[in-house]
């Protein structure tokens, strides 16, 4: 009844410590073309603005917590 167990125990212990090398024998990206961007080398993604989306998401979180204050307070009001 305990062979199953110990079998088990000692596939995973193999299987754990064989996941590192698989993973350290990969090799690495190639380097991207020399032309890439148009003034020198940009990473990738550009010059994409995340700005507007961050107000957006800082708005809609004062927003909620607006909204929270408010029921809170209302609530205290009723009791």
């Amino acid at each position: 009844m305990n062979q199953p167990k110990n079998i088990l125990f000692i596939l995973s212990i193999v299987i754990i410590t064989l996941i590192p090398f698989s993973a350290i024998s990969q090799s690495s990206p190639p380097p991207p073309p020399s032309a890439h961007g148009e003034s020198g080398n940009q990473s990738a993604g550009g010059g994409a603005p995340i700005g507007g989306g961050l107000f957006i998401l800082l708005g809609l979180g004062a927003a909620y917590g607006g909204k929270k204050l408010y029921d809170m307070r209302k609530e205290e009001l009723e009791e």
